[in-house]
């Protein structure tokens, strides 16, 4: 019978006919009982009730129960920490089992298992799978180094792990090594510092494990090998040669990867032929992943894109590949007619022009004007296809379609800039479409050509008097482009109708308008043409540089960036993955290196390099939060009661907000710090990181900073309350309640806390440590361990005042 069985039910009182089967004598009903567990866990039911009843059924020998009971400890470890020390024991003699699928699925678990106690017994099995003589079991401990390093990036750094990783890489077995790559590239992530150290010898390594590596595999030791910098044009050719046969592979993650390999090597090859052939090698495999579903061509064809932008030989002859298809998706259509607009060449210009003059006339309103769009970059691009290009427009405006007519005018404006006096004898033909132009840019354009060729059209003065007549309802780019072809026309027929209209427009644009660049236009014109018209000819009248034909494309230095991330999101949406990718980094600062740091600048004398010795973790982004004033806080009406209760073993009274100090940092001096040191960090397992320092005014007076950042908490934080244990500067909140926003899943909100001196709290023996409680409604309390900086010991120059009108 199918275990979809064991979905279907919905009666009361489930909970507790689970508990009694699952201590049933019978093995099957306990089988049965954990799989009804299961089921229920996997659509949403609350079954954490059941976790020792569950727990106990670990010791068995049944592989599949066993790993049901598994899937359930890695699920509710978190809510229940102190039971799930109950299964310590377990995990350490699994981690020993003759078999070794039970060792992997051991040692696999204690990895998920996100708790810091059991982070601790996890370290001896680990170090033991690492070296297990079977190779399923490395290469699941070697990933489970990367999930340790996630939770705990000091403790991985001290038992050694990260080199064995590094010794994985030379197994004998490719998966491991491809596992250890995955591990030690998603580390180097995480600690935001080089951690795989690729030397010729470890990428000769990598390669050799290449062809017998999964997929996926093989996927991860290309991505690493592209950080490899080639010694020489010899050393790269090695390295292409041993990717070259990942062309041919059936996955597209694989075959784009191997081109970004073979792309970086490329630029080191100094062997012109052998680079042209890697150039013609590189075409089919791309061509190949133009066959697969709309999705999958999309994002071929933005990978594509930034291929040839950077190297456009490679396709320079498959120009029909890209062809659109009546069936295809319009966003795979606008991606092909980007390309081909990048590929076109005096060679292939016939047919790619018959292709855009037949996407012209397709219903697609968008793709039409693109497609119109392609023509005119043709005949900019192509000089010697100008002529055929602008004929297939003058086609186009002839089949009187409103929105294909104003695209063409559009582009044969750009084409008149590129070839000036070479092709006037189509302006009569434009000029008959004036009744159907409705778009301002069309508009716009239309009177740009009137304007620069007013002495060749007869009647100049009565088309622009068309578009005046609703001068005050035009957009803002038709108003300007009217203002200028109304003094050009001016100079160049200065008669009687044309300084009607100069007058009629200036007058307008300055005395009925808000716009302050076609006001300020129109009184340069005004003014030149009062004073001197000989210099106002000289400036309107002045001959303009041709424009170009380049297509706009990636900044070369983004271009390289992005062609090393191939076959990511970065190439799809063709920005760098830092501006849509925000992860917290784990920076790890080892103790003896701080102090080492902080013994340095106390030997120079440099407070503040004994500072920042201290605060030496950089901040995770942080949105700008509500920061209490001086004046808020002296205008609190009553001291908030002690919620958080006696936390830190006080014996002493909450302060009151009458000795509240005035904090009255200057304007400049009142944002936050630039940088706060991270107190209370990710690996904790609470899913929020602090960042806090102690800071004082520029009138002696303290406070302290805070930036509470939720990571991985689902719902907002708020409530937050804040109480300091005894220190020796005798510091306590001026008020426990912290004025913060709610902190939003994933966000960042900074506030600051106004400190009073309260003798009670004295404490001189507790030298630079600062312990301080924080509390939210949906964390409970988070104890924190910070450091006075050295800077702050000595006793401040101006002792606050306890007089709340003093900064007044």
């Amino acid at each position: 019978m199918s275990d979809g069985r064991y979905f279907s039910t919905t009666k009361k009182g489930e909970i507790h006919e689970l508990k009694v089967e699952l201590g049933a004598v019978d093995k099957s009903k306990k089988k049965d009982a954990v799989k009804k567990v299961i089921a229920a866990m996997t659509v949403g039911k609350d079954v954490s009730s059941l976790f020792p009843d569950v727990i106990n059924q670990m010791q068995t020998d049944d592989m599949e129960l066993k790993k049901l009971v598994y899937l359930y400890l890695i699920n509710y470890a978190k809510t229940q920490p102190d039971l799930a020390i109950m299964a310590v024991n377990t995990f350490v003699k699994d981690s020993q089992d003759p078999n070794p699928l039970i060792r992997a699925l051991a040692v696999r678990t204690m990895g998920c298992i996100r708790v810091d106690k059991i982070t601790e017994y996890l370290c001896d099995p680990l170090h033991r799978c690492l070296k297990d003589e079977d190779p399923y079991v490395r290469k699941t401990a070697a990933v489970c180094v990367a999930k340790l390093y996630d939770i705990n990036a000091e403790l991985v750094e001290d038992r050694g792990f990260l080199d064995m990783l590094k010794d994985l890489l030379g197994d004998a077995n490719p998966m491991v090594v491809a596992n250890a790559v995955a591990a030690l590239s998603e580390i180097q992530e995480l600690a935001g510092k080089p951690v795989l150290d690729l030397s010729q010898g470890t990428v000769a390594k990598l390669l050799r494990a290449l062809n017998e590596c999964t997929e996926w595999g093989q996927v991860f030791i290309l991505d690493s090998v592209v950080a490899y910098t080639p010694g020489d044009a010899r050393d790269a050719e090695g390295v292409v040669e041993r990717v070259l046969p990942r062309l041919q592979h059936a996955n597209a993650a694989v075959v784009l990867s191997a081109i970004k390999v073979i792309l970086k090597n490329m630029r080191y090859i100094t062997d012109e032929g052998m680079k042209s052939t890697l150039q013609r090698k590189l075409a089919p495999p791309l061509v190949t992943l133009l066959g697969a579903e709309p999705e999958l061509q999309y994002v071929a064809l933005r990978n594509i894109s930034l291929i040839i932008q950077a190297n456009p030989g490679v396709l320079s002859n498959d120009v029909k590949v890209f062809f659109c298809k009546y069936n295809d998706p319009s966003y795979v259509k606008m991606e092909k007619l980007d390309i081909m607009t990048r590929l076109v060449d005096e060679k292939n210009i016939d047919q790619v022009l018959l292709e855009f003059k037949e996407y012209a006339t397709e219903v697609d309103v968008d793709f039409v004007r693109r497609a119109v769009r392609a023509i005119g970059h043709c005949a900019v691009t192509i000089q010697a296809a100008a002529e055929r290009c602008i004929n297939v427009l003058l086609e186009l405006i002839q089949t009187k379609v409103n929105y294909v007519v104003q695209e063409a005018i559009v582009v044969i404006k750009d084409i008149f800039r590129r070839y000036p006096n070479r092709y006037e004898s189509i302006i009569g033909t434009l000029c008959d479409c004036l009744e159907s132009l409705d778009e301002p840019e069309a508009k716009a354009s239309m009177v740009w050509i009137i304007g620069e060729y007013a002495e060749r059209i007869d009647n100049a003065d009565e088309l622009l008097e068309q578009f005046l007549e609703s001068f005050p309802e035009e957009t803002a780019g038709v108003q300007l482009a009217l203002v200028t072809a109304t003094v050009k026309l001016f100079l160049k027929k200065p008669t009687e109708k044309p300084q009607q209209l100069i007058q009629l427009v200036l007058t307008y644009a300055t005395q009925e308008t808000d716009n302050p660049d076609l006001r300020d236009r129109a009184y340069i014109y005004w003014r030149l043409l009062s004073t001197d018209p000989e210099a106002a000819k000289d400036v309107v009248l002045a001959e303009r540089p041709t424009i170009s034909g380049g297509q706009e494309g990636v900044d070369p230095a983004l271009l390289q960036e992005l062609l090393g991330e191939l076959g990511s999101l970065a190439s799809v949406y063709h920005k760098p993955a830092a501006s849509f990718v925000s992860k917290l980094r784990l920076a790890v600062h080892r103790a003896d290196d701080l102090a080492a740091a902080a013994a340095r600048a106390s030997g120079s004398g440099d407070s503040e390099a004994l500072t920042s010795a201290v605060v030496a973790e950089p901040p995770t982004a942080r949105s700008a939060g509500a920061t209490p004033t001086a004046a808020a806080a002296a205008a609190a009406p009553a001291p908030v009661p002690d919620l958080l209760g006696d936390l830190l073993d006080l014996d002493v009274p909450a302060p009151t907000t009458a000795a509240a100090p005035a904090f009255a940092a200057p304007a400049a001096a009142s944002a936050m710090p630039a940088e706060l040191p991270v107190v209370f960090g990710e690996d904790k397992g609470k899913g929020v990181v602090v960042c806090a320092a102690l800071a004082r005014g520029p009138d002696g007076s303290y406070a302290y900073e805070l930036a509470v950042t939720n990571a991985a908490v689902g719902a907002p934080l708020d409530g937050l309350m804040i109480q300091f244990n005894k220190n020796s500067l005798g510091l306590a909140p001026a008020n426990q309640a912290v004025a913060m926003q709610p902190v939003l899943p994933g966000t960042t909100e900074s506030a600051r806390v106004p400190m009073v001196h309260a003798p009670q709290m004295a404490a001189p023996e507790q030298g630079t440590l600062l312990q301080v409680a924080l509390k939210t409604n949906q964390t409970g309390v988070l104890y924190i361990n910070d450091n006075i900086p050295q800077a702050l010991v000595a006793p401040p120059q101006q002792q606050p005042s306890t007089d709340p009108m003093a900064f007044f």
